[in-house]
């Protein structure tokens, strides 16, 4: 087995690292204090080549699952918010139009989404559907010649942000549970969509918004794969999803953790650093190891969707391994901090905050463990080997 990243990867990396250091840090802390990442950083993203694919002689093709988690760590390293409203983008917008998107659909919008130019986000949860997705309540209409939509979506990230939103609603309401549901790109500037920023203290500073759809026109021709398929898309989606949101939230258990180590070097206390003492030698040795473990099980989950096998189980492991690790480090981080980890405008403020957050998107804790549990018992061969 070889754990090491490949060596392009890492050449890439250090070209990441310099784009970040001279389009993200300079700014973070202003986009934190007004809430607002501004649109010019999505197109510095697509001019440098990092949402998420590339152009190839096939045309765009997606980057390698390994390579996004990459990207997506070290944004969440410097900021959780700012990861996850890229995430959205590349990860669910435009990873939903490239499964499914038809090639007049695709045509019309990825390589303007590529370079940062159009922003997709998604439209999913409502008031009473979450976890449960096939709970939708939206209802997409069929007319002459499109769809009439109808609905609220509660938590949409990127929602003020975005131009153009993939729909879930209910098209078919007499089918079984699973045959209920299509997906639909919806155009934000379109007549019957309002939209309304949500107050919110996690994942500063991307935003969060309630979208409601009165009599929204969307014709055929944005019908976004089968009807009758979205609850499968939605789903599929999110699967693939999480391996991003596991990636952004084990950089922020790491980011946290590394402010935290150069303050524990640097405070003086009883006269010897904080990590000097043995009680948070012992818990910075733990907090390492967890989170080494959870970027095991999230490389895998990567190497696995990489090299066509079945992950589906990986990637809900890794999405619970590093929650539970950003979680958890995330808090000591702040303890360590004391008094000054309260300050809103305080570097550790933000991360137990954004872990929180983590913990939601994508599927709860629990959810994760439902999928695991099923993807053992579906297991026909020895868990272990052997």
């Amino acid at each position: 087995m070889d754990f090491s990243i490949p060596a392009e990867m890492n050449e890439e990396g250090k070209r990441l690292q310099s784009f970040l250091a001279g389009h993200l840090l300079p700014s973070v802390g202003l986009w934190h204090a007004q809430g607002v990442i501004p649109r010019s950083f999505f197109l510095e993203l697509g001019r440098d080549g990092w949402l998420g694919f590339q152009s190839s002689q096939q045309g765009l093709v997606e980057r390698s699952s390994l390579w996004q988690a990459l990207l997506f760590r070290s944004l969440g390293k410097i900021s959780p918010g700012v990861a996850v409203a890229v995430a959205v983008h590349v990860s669910l917008g435009m990873k939903g139009l490239f499964l499914y998107g038809s090639d007049a659909q695709k045509e019309k919008l990825l390589p303007s989404a590529v370079r940062g130019e159009t922003l997709l986000c998604l439209g999913n949860t409502e008031p009473t559907a979450g976890s449960d997705v096939a709970q939708i309540a939206a209802r997409a209409e069929k007319i002459r010649g499109g769809w009439i939509l109808n609905g609220i979506k509660s938590y949409v990230t990127n929602g003020t942000l975005s131009d153009w939103a993939l729909v879930t609603a209910v098209s078919d309401p007499a089918a079984e549970r699973n045959r209920r549901l299509s997906m639909f790109l919806v155009d934000l500037t379109s007549d019957g969509v309002s939209r309304r920023r949500l107050n919110k203290q996690v994942w500063i500073p991307s935003d969060l918004t309630r979208l409601q759809l009165k009599d929204v026109h969307v014709p055929d021709e944005n019908l976004l794969g089968k009807r009758g398929r979205g609850l499968s898309q939605v789903l599929d989606i999110f699967t693939q999803s999480r391996l991003s949101i596991s990636a952004l939230t084990l950089g922020t258990a790491q980011g946290a953790f590394e402010l935290a180590m150069d303050h524990g070097r640097k405070r003086k206390v009883f006269g010897q650093s904080l990590a000097d003492l043995q009680a948070k030698s012992f818990e910075m040795a733990e907090l390492f190891t967890r989170m080494e473990a959870a970027a095991l099980v999230l490389w895998k989950a990567c190497w696995k969707k990489d090299g066509g096998m079945e992950y589906r189980m990986e990637t809900s492991m890794a999405k619970y391994l590093c929650t539970e690790a950003a979680r958890q480090t995330g808090s000591w981080a702040a303890d360590l901090f004391g008094a000054a980890s309260v300050i809103l405008d305080h570097p550790i403020h933000k991360y137990p905050m954004d872990a929180w957050a983590s913990s939601l998107g994508e599927g709860t804790q629990d959810v994760q463990k439902l999928i695991i549990f099923r993807e053992i018992m579906a297991k026909k061969k020895p868990l272990f080997g052997g």
